[in-house]
């Protein structure tokens, strides 16, 4: 139930811009954390272990709790969740700028990602609750756009911070822009379901159990390796049990009546379910250029942090163009989502033709631009398609799971994409560096970042013709999962970006 004031902001952008910029603190501050890590090493005297953990710890704890705290916020109301999770991301960021340890890193950053699970679905649910009509085609533009932008320049931003100012910036500078965005809450209408109360523990623990386990396993496969007497194949037969124990139990108390963290029934609408599948293989994709480009620039073309910064960031220049293209699109938000993902898959797949070992500095500029117009389109729409089925009341969790698909997603991303460069770099290695076992040994294992350290021209030239031919198979793979995700938009329904409440 939305509230008389919030009618009356109804038709307001303020609120909108209150959101975005705390989903831009949260967006850039993920990315920032990963330019920062050689500096926080060094100064922290962190080993490897710590690093993994400070990085995958923030991952982990946000997909857990996803879930759970996106029901919260259709209970207790989406404005105070949203800025609970503003707060603790705050304590978070100063107790994370002020470590001196490991320890003391590592707590702070999962303080961090609690703060940012409640942060992130609950712009999407008063998103979602909010707005109608064309101006909701509009927000989830903007919201697409704070997504897939920010991401694009947290290295760049990161870069000039950490190089010039010194890492702990990367978190004191959240704190006055935190806390104007808390102040600026009170500018945003407070929304709630009327029909959820109650708690349900069973549901929340097994939520927790299973989707940590199954990011985990996701996340660290890389390192220890998905076979043999490892934690993978545990953490991995953890998730399933939990999960199924999940389903189970949330069917069992749904027909008692009782309540519910997870809502099965939001996969019975045709736009949450469908859309649910496309935003899986969307997300599984997106993350394919994120993940192998500036490793390659870096390592195995030799251009500094700054300049590869700039090359990703006009990734976030053709969202931001998005952003202001999709109101003026004469076609439906399904539609939109469909052009943007074709966009993406022909832009990847270009720029995979374009890696070479001659790669100059902006030669991937022109795709990076189409790719990330591609995002803006597909990103911003899909949410609102997705969750357009779904009762306004409803936002809260519907949100919460849709953020949780988005995230798993990422993590399978990662995993497959990451497993298709290092298999990428032994073939192609396998004809160049036959005679060198051991480097070749340690470009697989560091993914191609060793490049940079040889010094022999000959074998420099071998290795660096490896990552370029591994670079393009994980860009093509990319396009190609992005053309499924062409595929499952097929099965959306029509609902021209309307909730049931407005037909």
């Amino acid at each position: 139930m939305v509230s008389q004031t919030g009618r009356s902001q109804r038709q307001s952008w303020l609120p909108l811009f209150v959101l975005g910029v705390g989903m831009s603190m949260i967006v850039i501050d993920a990315t920032i954390v990963n330019v920062a890590v050689p500096a926080i090493m060094d100064d922290l005297k962190l080993s490897a272990t710590d690093v993994e953990w400070v990085n995958s710890i923030y991952s982990l704890t946000f997909a857990a709790l996803l879930i759970p705290l996106g029901r919260m916020g259709d209970v207790r109301g989406r404005r105070r969740t949203f800025a609970l999770g503003l707060a603790v991301f705050l304590v978070a960021s100063l107790l994370a700028a002020a470590a001196g340890n490991a320890a003391l890193l590592i707590g702070a950053r999962v303080l961090q990602g609690a703060g940012a699970s409640m942060v992130v679905p609950m712009t999407l649910a008063v998103v979602n609750a909010t707005y109608t009509g064309r101006r909701r085609t509009i927000a989830f533009a903007v919201w697409g756009s704070i997504i897939g932008g920010m991401a694009a320049l947290g290295p760049l931003l990161g870069g000039w911070v950490v190089t010039d100012i010194g890492w702990r910036w990367a978190f004191w500078v959240n704190l006055p822009i935190g806390l104007l965005v808390l102040l600026g809450t009170l500018k945003v209408p407070e929304s709630r379901d009327p029909a959820a109360a109650g708690s349900d523990v069973p549901g929340v623990l097994l939520s927790v159990t299973g989707t940590s386990a199954l990011v985990f396993g996701l996340i660290e496969g890389q390192r220890y390796g998905f076979f043999g007497w490892t934690p993978i194949p545990f953490a991995f037969a953890l998730a399933v049990l939990a999960l199924t124990a999940l389903v189970l139990v949330e069917r069992s108390r749904a027909r008692e009546g009782r309540p519910v963290v997870l809502d099965l029934s939001l996969f019975s609408i045709p736009s949450f379910r469908y859309g649910g599948a496309a935003a899986m293989i969307v997300s599984l994709g997106e993350f394919g250029l994120i993940l192998v480009l500036p490793l390659f620039l870096q390592s195995a073309i030799g251009f500094t942090a700054f300049t590869t910064g700039l090359i990703i960031a006009s990734l976030a220049g053709g969202t931001f163009l998005a952003g202001g293209l999709v109101p003026r699109l004469p076609a439906t938000p399904r539609v939109i989502v469909r052009i943007g993902l074709a966009i993406e898959a022909t832009a990847a797949v270009a720029i995979g033709l374009s890696v070479s070992p001659s790669l100059g500095p902006w030669t991937l500029v022109p795709w990076l631009v189409l790719y990330g117009i591609g995002i803006g389109f597909a990103s911003a729409q899909l949410p609102n398609v997705m969750l357009a089925g779904v009762p306004a009341r409803r936002s809260g969790a519907a949100s919460g799971l849709q953020s949780t698909i988005r995230q798993l997603g990422a993590a399978v991303g990662i995993a497959l994409l990451g497993t298709v460069l290092v298999t990428g770099l032994e073939s192609a290695m396998a004809g160049r560096l036959s005679d060198q076992p051991q480097l070749a040994r340690a470009l697989r294992e560091s993914a191609g970042a060793a490049v940079a350290s040889i010094r022999d021209p000959a074998r420099h030239a071998a290795a660096v013709a490896a990552a370029a031919e591994a670079t393009r198979r994980v860009t093509v793979v990319t396009g190609l999962v992005l053309f499924l995700g062409v595929g499952a938009t097929l099965l959306l329904p029509d609902t021209g970006g309307r909730r049931p409440e407005e037909e």
